[in-house]
Parts: C-alpha cells; sequence; structure tokens
C-alpha cells in the first residue's frame, strides 16, 4: 500500500495560510474545516512549515493574551517531513511515530499534492486487515 491510495479515496484537498498570517487566522480555518493542521505556504506557494492543534496549544499555554495575535511563521513547525505519492504506508507510519508527528504533506517536485493524517493511515490500515480476514474467511470456506 502506497500513500496515493489514501489520497485517491480522501482526496488532495490541502488547506493552507501564508506565514504572513496570524494564529488567530489559523484558529478560525481549523474550526471552519474541522481538521487538526494547516499547510503554510511562502513565496511561490513553497511549503514554508506546518501548524498544528498542537502548536497552537503550546503557544496558548505560555502567553494566551498575546497567542493569538502572533504570527504564523513564529509559531509554526519548519522542517516540515514530507512524503510522496509512491511512498509506502509502512514508511509514513514509522516516520511519523519515530517523529511524533500526526500530519504529512504529500509533495512532488516542490509541488504540494494532499496532506495525510495518522488517522488516515490507521483506517487504511483497519481496512486491510479487515480485507485480508475476509479473503481468508473466504478461502477457507471455499
Amino acid at each position: 500500500m502506497f500513500v496515493d491510495t489514501i489520497l485517491q479515496s480522501k482526496g488532495a484537498q490541502v488547506h493552507t495560510l501564508d506565514q504572513a498570517g496570524t494564529l488567530a487566522d489559523a484558529v478560525a480555518l481549523l474550526n471552519a474545516n474541522n481538521i487538526g493542521a494547516v499547510v503554510i505556504t511562502g513565496p511561490g506557494n513553497a511549503i514554508a512549515g506546518i501548524l498544528s492543534e498542537r502548536d497552537i496549544v503550546r503557544r496558548l499555554g505560555t502567553d494566551p493574551a498575546r497567542a493569538l495575535a502572533l504570527p504564523i511563521a513564529e509559531c509554526m513547525t519548519r522542517g516540515v517531513l514530507t512524503c510522496e505519492r509512491t511512498t509506502p504506508i509502512a514508511e509514513v507510519m514509522e516516520s511519523m511515530t519515530r517523529h511524533r508527528i500526526r500530519h504529512m504533506p504529500v509533495a512532488e517536485a516542490g509541488k504540494l499534492l494532499g496532506i495525510i493524517s495518522i488517522g488516515d493511515v490507521v483506517k487504511l490500515k483497519i481496512e486491510e486487515a479487515e480485507r485480508e480476514a475476509a479473503e481468508l474467511r473466504d478461502y477457507i470456506a471455499s
């Protein structure tokens, strides 16, 4: 199984914000779309970072009165780990676990193609296990 399998079922829509926005802009986008992270873009729509609920909570925990006015560029995680459509799901799972991240943009040749979450990966693995179990039951019954 590859990342493309997830993108085919969930779609390639990615919510992005410019790094010049504020934390309040990011909170509004996350709430409006019921998502847990937003990809932050810089010049030429290049991936500049990612901002997750976790990043926001950390900022709120240090200075709640000022946090929502902070620029996204000050709060986002830089050095974003990405994957490609052809990346095996096992490799994505290992990377997400090792780096303790929940969201991974999908990019190729500098172009953002989608984003996958740990929930997407788990859902795919459960579907795969259920399909394998059904195939084994059918095999045994025949």
